[in-house]
């Protein structure tokens, strides 16, 4: 097998399976602003801090003095390589560089062995097409003559190139004489800049394909962040327990048949104030208390907020943070970007060793985006199920009386174990909450729907020290017209099946008459 080199770049080397193999000829091509330059400065600079492989950086636009100045912006000492012998900056031209490829004895190559490189930069390949259609030279054989002298060389090569947007459709020639094949590309969405990351082709070794999140950051320079879809979603060993978790409230538990399974994932839905950041508390403090380590992924309220309103319930949120057994990660709903997202959750649980979560609130995933949404939860459900970590989906629906999906896009029934609905029930002028459990996997759920009340200590079950399970009164359909009004997307089975068929509407259905005065 060929031995890997490890580019030094923050993710890539784990898109690419831990490296690119030696010698392989290596070219990064994007559009101007994606990142090319700066990718190839961390290639060289890790190589000959963190490996001990000097590179050499030939440049045909920019001077040394602009690079150093990119390098420092990093906090990268490149000066201080330079100084070491370990990286060299050779600023030349086409015609040199070629004229020394065309040569036995060259001074390029001779300077090369001298320093022992064991890395090479060419920023970039455009100069060279450049220069051989100004001297009418066929660039297709400048190209080979490159590949060539690089193979000699015994050098592994990164070159960067211009992606030509006019070529849609077409393969440049040289996409197919070099080894490994990385693109970069660059925009903007919703007035945010956007960098992906996509490896083409590697010959010699397997790699992680699709886009992949790509970030330019202080004192990191490039970071790549791989897909979450293309993280292990499934495993064949993958563990289950037969041990339950309680929710926090032994009346829920009694309508779960026992509670919560460890290692399961239960949406928690329902709409604005019926209490789903209340019972994620809940749940979490009652997890620490039986000696579980507790992650609260917050998207709508900042840390401090949640502390506050806590407090006000009795949960003391600051003193579990403070001993270590609660963390709380809160990220901007309006920078957020699922990748990076991602990896931060997954690099947090796996350090803390941490294996109950709540997060609050998915919708803000979907509101990211759409098209990810479904792959992305169902991503995060096998990454927390393989750990056999127990997890709490928070969603924001607006279906009042049921879950059918937890929205359009997203289909709810296979990414979770569990369901818990936190609704309100109109009675009279009164609003009153109600919650039910219409979903337990391999558990006989009591199906039946319960008023309950957030005070100290989070969501209390009306009559819940009594002997009876105690339901919210049965009132006629009707009652509830005022209601379903305001959900937008559900309505009786007996009225949409009335519509579609163009019959009347059935007697519970209709408005009742206006009586004449």
């Amino acid at each position: 097998m060929n031995e890997l080199v490890k580019t030094g770049i923050a993710g890539l080397d784990e898109v690419l399976h831990g490296g690119i193999p030696r010698n392989n000829n290596l070219i990064v091509e994007g559009p101007p602003g994606s990142g090319k330059t700066t990718l190839g400065l961390g290639f060289i600079y890790h190589g000959a801090l963190d490996y001990d492989e000097p590179g050499a950086i030939v440049s045909f636009e920019l001077d040394p003095a602009k690079l150093l100045r990119d390098a420092a912006g990093f906090d990268w000492d490149l000066q201080g390589m330079i100084d070491q012998g370990k990286i060299k900056i050779i600023q030349t031209s086409p015609a040199v560089l070629l004229s020394e490829f065309r040569s036995d004895d060259g001074a390029f190559a001779a300077s090369l062995v001298a320093m022992g490189a064991k890395r090479l930069l060419i920023d970039g390949l455009t100069p060279l097409r450049l220069y051989a259609e100004v001297n009418d030279m066929p660039f297709r054989e400048d190209v080979h003559l490159l590949i060539e002298g690089l193979t000699r060389l015994g050098v592994t090569t990164m070159v960067t190139a211009e992606k030509d947007e006019s070529m849609t459709g077409v393969l440049a020639h040289e996409r197919f004489v070099f080894d490994t094949i990385i693109s970069l590309s660059f925009g903007e969405a919703r007035r945010r800049t956007h960098r992906r990351l996509t490896v083409t082709k590697s010959r010699g070794q397997d790699f992680i394909g699709g886009s992949h999140t790509m970030r330019i950051e202080p004192q990191v320079g490039v970071h790549v962040y791989r897909r979450a879809q293309s993280r292990p979603v499934a495993s064949p060993d993958q563990p289950t327990s037969e041990r339950r978790l309680s929710t926090g409230s032994a009346a829920i538990d009694k309508m779960m048949n026992g509670g919560i399974y460890e290692g399961s994932v239960t949406l928690v839905s329902g709409i604005s104030g019926t209490g789903k950041t209340v019972f994620s508390v809940q749940f979490l403090t009652d997890a620490i208390k039986n000696g579980h380590k507790t992650l609260l992924v917050s998207l709508d309220e900042h840390p401090r907020q949640l502390i506050r309103n806590a407090k006000s319930l009795g949960f003391d949120l600051q003193g579990l943070i403070d001993d270590g057994k609660l963390f709380i990660h809160y990220e901007s709903p309006l920078e957020l970007e699922l990748d990076v997202h991602f990896d931060r959750i997954v690099k947090l649980v796996e350090q803390e060793k941490i294996d109950c979560i709540a997060l609050d609130s998915v919708a803000v995933y979907e509101m990211t985006s759409v098209e990810e949404v479904a792959d992305y939860l169902y991503a995060l459900a096998s990454f927390f199920k393989n750990r056999l970590a127990t997890t709490l989906f928070n969603y924001e629906s607006p279906e009042l009386l049921g879950v059918s999906q937890i929205s359009e896009e997203l289909k709810g029934s296979h990414l979770v174990d569990n369901i818990i609905l936190l609704n309100y029930v109109e009675i009279s002028t009164v609003l009153r909450r109600a919650l039910a459990v219409p979903k337990v996997r391999g558990s006989r759920n009591v199906q039946i729907t319960r008023e309950y009340e957030i005070g100290v200590g989070g969501l209390v079950l009306i009559d819940e020290g009594g002997n009876d399970v105690q339901a919210v009164p049965q009132l006629p359909f009707s009652s509830y017209y005022g209601l379903l009004s305001r959900s937008p997307s559900r309505q009786s089975p007996a009225i949409e099946e009335a519509v579609a068929s163009g019959a009347p509407l059935p007697e519970s259905a209709r408005m009742p008459a206006e009586k004449p005065r």
